[in-house]
């Protein structure tokens, strides 16, 4: 199969298509046709030499497609289902992945918009079960016009809590479309909350890590209210909440978004796709930060399927 892979760090010019064994699940895993794949910082923070030291390395945490092989003990979806999901491998850009935790895709979403759920809406969820947003209370969101930060908005408002993002000026209407209540982040940020939240807010997430934890936690009334997935030297500092899959994943929010989707409550965009041999464009894309949406990757083609075959 083809994949992404890199044998060097560096910048997007590192990035190689080659030519890998076909990978096979293991109990409990699937194995999908890829349609479209996820693409995330993580992918170039990974390319870049700042999250793992191992070389070569294939990339891509999420990916959505057609099963075509399933592993021992699977009884919850067939050989020619659609599904989306996780690769535990790390190694989604690709033409085939292995997921290990994986659902259906909601009828309304095309490949490449299931693709963009996985990652955004797994972290969105962990961060928002570790503060206990809930109903009735007020949720301050740094960052909150990008993936997660728009993923996390929806959920929380879906749990009935008031939401507060920050995001530049022409964001602002976006994300009111979502149920927020927009500021302009940088200085002043304190007051510009405190104009709408005059007592503070309960908790806040740290969406963008631009430094302003020591803001969020003035607002939000100490840093056991602040979690953090962008900022983790300020999360150490400040006594902050850093939150990472370490502590376990929110994978709950793979089997409950398809009804908040398909009923209308949730939706993620699809900023740009990338085929795959475009792999490096989209990681020069991805660094440069300025995405509202997801971007993804468009594995095969849909009018030449793969030939689907159960293995054995």
């Amino acid at each position: 199969m083809k994949a992404v892979r890199f044998n060097q760090f560096g910048g997007p010019e590192v990035l190689e298509i080659v030519d890998l064994p076909d990978p096979h699940p293991s109990p409990g895993q699937v194995r999908i046709a890829v349609r479209a794949a996820g693409v995330n910082p993580s992918d170039w923070k990974k390319r870049r030499g700042l999250m793992d030291g191992e070389l070569p390395q294939t990339i891509g945490y999420e990916a959505a497609g057609v099963v075509d092989e399933v592993g021992e003990g699977v009884a919850d979806v067939v050989v020619g289902d659609r599904v989306f999901g996780f690769s535990a491998e790390g190694a989604a850009q690709a033409e085939l992945a292995v997921l290990s935790h994986y659902a259906p895709i909601p009828p309304s979403l095309d490949f490449p918009g299931a693709a963009a759920l996985p990652a955004a809406i797994e972290t969105a969820m962990r961060a928002l079960d570790q503060l206990g947003v809930g109903s009735g209370g007020t949720l301050l969101i740094n960052g909150a016009s990008g993936s997660v930060g728009s993923a996390a908005v929806q959920l929380a408002v879906v749990r009935g809590a008031r939401v507060i993002g920050t995001a530049g000026p022409a964001n602002h209407e976006y994300l009111r479309s979502l149920g927020a209540e927009p500021v302009a982040y940088g200085e002043g940020i304190v007051e510009r909350v405190r104009a709408l939240a005059p007592d503070g807010v309960d908790v806040a997430l740290d969406v963008a890590g631009s430094g302003v934890l020591p803001e969020l936690i003035e607002l939000a009334g100490g840093p056991e209210h602040v979690v953090t997935i962008a900022d983790f030297g300020g999360a150490q500092e400040h006594g902050v909440t850093f939150s990472s899959g370490d502590a376990g994943r929110a994978i709950h929010a793979l089997a409950e978004i398809g009804e908040l989707i398909e009923s209308g409550r949730f939706s993620l965009p699809v900023a740009q796709t990338f085929a795959l041999a475009e792999i490096a464009e989209a990681h020069r894309v991805s660094e440069d930060g300025h995405v509202r949406g997801k971007l993804v990757l468009v594995v095969g083609s849909p009018l030449r399927p793969r030939t689907i075959r159960p293995r054995g």
